[in-house]
């Protein structure tokens, strides 16, 4: 297995890649003529993260977020102190990308749409939110497991588990902004000065990541103890 320095560089590398880009299309979609709407921003996160989980997973297990590094050491998949790097090194990549999109994007523009930070339709309130987001979390989870983890899983790279965002956040975009993610909240949060409702982005993914993993854990892809240390995804 990879050093965990080596590791810690992948996950970081590969969360900035699908938070930058995740909300660089948001911001690209409010600049005239661009018009990527709801579908192209799906398909600028479904792709980034992708090819990101494919690019890492043979390093670090390709997990590049948070709510799915605390799923998988509820189960055991990771130990706790691969895990608490982890969650720092994701966290960090998640603010480090947040900068980077200050000095790429006009801020007249990026602030319109608050660098990307996801935020609650004003008919959905802060419980719902963390239902829905719960949701979200539970079947990327399940993407995660399914695709990934299982000893089964088909040979489709990390496409499994980034194909799942086109779904999530069709649905739910509109509803939460579909973060699944708490990095990718943080990162735009942080420079944009945009909290509202923030705990919904920690809070709900990471619920429903534990509840998929242990679902998938122990009753579909039961596997050796021994071998639950070793999967990083």
């Amino acid at each position: 297995m990879p050093s965990l320095a080596r590791r810690l560089v992948a996950e970081a590398i590969g969360t900035f890649a699908l938070v930058f880009f995740g909300c660089a299309s948001v911001i690209v979609n409010a600049l005239p003529g661009a018009n990527l709407g709801l579908m192209g921003i799906a398909l600028t996160h479904a792709i980034v993260l992708a090819v990101m989980v494919t690019a890492t997973m043979g390093i670090s297990g390709g997990v590049l977020n948070p709510a799915l590094t605390i799923g998988l050491a509820a189960v055991r998949r990771l130990d706790l102190k691969t895990a608490a790097a982890y969650l720092v090194a994701q966290s960090l990549a998640g603010v480090v990308a947040g900068f980077a999109l200050t000095m790429v994007f006009p801020e007249g523009v990026a602030r319109v749409v608050r660098y990307g930070t996801p935020t609650l339709n004003i008919n959905v309130g802060l419980l719902q939110g963390i239902g829905i987001e719960a949701l979200l979390g539970f079947f990327l989870m399940s993407a995660v497991f399914g695709t990934i983890v299982s000893l089964g899983a088909p040979k489709v790279g990390g496409f499994g588990v980034g194909l799942s965002l086109i779904f999530l956040i069709l649905v739910a975009g509109p509803l939460t902004g579909a973060s699944v993610n708490p990095a990718r909240a943080l990162g735009p949060a942080i420079v944009s000065g945009s909290w509202t409702a923030h705990i919904v982005y920690w809070i709900g993914p990471t619920i429903g990541a534990v509840i998929a993993a242990f679902l998938w854990d122990r009753f579909l892809v039961p596997e050796a103890p021994a071998r639950r240390e070793e999967a990083g995804r």
